[in-house]
This record gives structure tokens, sequence and C-alpha cells, in this order.
């Protein structure tokens, strides 16, 4: 039996993955949650065999939770599930130790045959997709510009994003500014949508 433990935000899509795969008979699910913000320490007390990851959440990224993932003792075997084939994306989740990247528009049938191939051992990454992260490149953005673009996406003012980051406002500005010219962008806005294309927030 090939335990699962299943992460996405989306209670409706994960409540319907997770029914359906419980009607495979060599599937069992062993935890779900929504977001990755608690994951380690829950995944670390219930183990499973395989996680089924979301990429895009709030808190803590997917791609973030297996990239922690990897100093546990007995790591699972991630697949990472998504709306975004960004190539970006694609990169930090093979430099994340993840067996596989698959697309949310993938039916349960699929996904539970990429959970038995990941669990036999093979690495569920196409030719082209490997391609592309490999031209992504590396991010050029430091971790506190990358934390600075982050919560810029969910806070509208300077003032608010120095708030919740503990940074003084004259601090946010200075990243925002270096993250603009790093991303070749002509705004706060432009360079959000930058980083994200291509898989650097």
């Amino acid at each position: 039996m090939i335990s699962v433990a299943i992460i996405e935000d989306q209670a409706m899509l994960r409540s319907a993955i997770v029914a359906l795969l419980e009607l495979e008979p060599d599937i069992t699910v062993v935890s779900q949650l929504g977001s990755g913000d608690a994951a380690l320490q829950t995944l670390a007390g219930i183990g499973c065999d395989v996680l089924l990851l979301d990429v895009e959440m709030p808190g803590t990224s997917g791609l973030d939770v297996a990239k922690a993932l990897r100093q546990l003792p007995d790591p699972p075997l991630v697949m990472m599930l998504t709306t975004f084939q960004r190539p970006g994306y694609v990169r930090r989740a093979l430099e994340a130790g993840a067996r596989a990247y698959i697309t949310k528009d993938s039916s349960v049938g699929e996904i539970a045959v990429a959970i038995r191939r990941v669990a036999a051992g093979e690495l569920l990454f196409s030719g082209r997709q490997v391609r592309l992260a490999m031209e992504s490149g590396n991010s050029p953005l430091s971790e506190r510009e990358q934390d600075v673009l982050r919560a810029a996406q969910f806070h509208d003012t300077v003032a608010d994003i120095a708030e919740h980051l503990h940074l003084s406002v004259s601090t946010v500005s200075n990243y925002i500014t270096a993250a603009i010219a790093k991303t070749n962008s002509r705004n706060r806005g432009q360079a959000i949508r930058i980083a994200r294309d291509r898989g650097w927030l």
C-alpha cells in the first residue's frame, strides 16, 4: 500500500483528489493539509511514501516545503501539483528534489498512475520541462528581495509590506528598487509579474 499525503490550499480540489484516490486499491491518503506552514511538523510526525504538493499557496510555498523536507531523515517522495508550467518553478522543483511535476488539469487516474511510478523510483519530468527549466536561469534576486516581492503581492503600500516583514519603510523601498532594476522592470507590479512568470517567487 502506498501512503500519500496531500497539501493543497483549494479545499474543493483537495477533497475531490482525496476522495478519488481513496478508491484506488493500492493507495491510502494518510494526511491532507491546506497550507505549507504546518506541513513539516505534521509530515515528520505522520510519515508517508509520496507527498502531493501544491506549488503556489499562501504563506510557505510548496517549493519551499519541498526544499525543507530534504532535511528530514526519511523524506517522502515529492510530486509537485500545479496550474503553472513556469520553467523557473520546474527548475526550483528539480533543485528541491521533486520526483514529478504535474498539472492540475490531469485526471485523478493520471495522478494515481504518476504516484505509483514515483513510488517505484521513476522521475517524471518531460524532456521539454527540463530543457526550459535549464534555460530559465537562476534568480538574480536576493532572498530578501524575493521576500519583499512576495509580500508586495498581498500588501498594497510600502508601509504595509514593511510592517509585515518587520523592516523599515526605507529598507523595503531599497529592496523594491533593486528588484525592479534586476528584473528590468518599469515598476513594482511588472517586477512581480516577471519574477512570478520565471518562477523566482
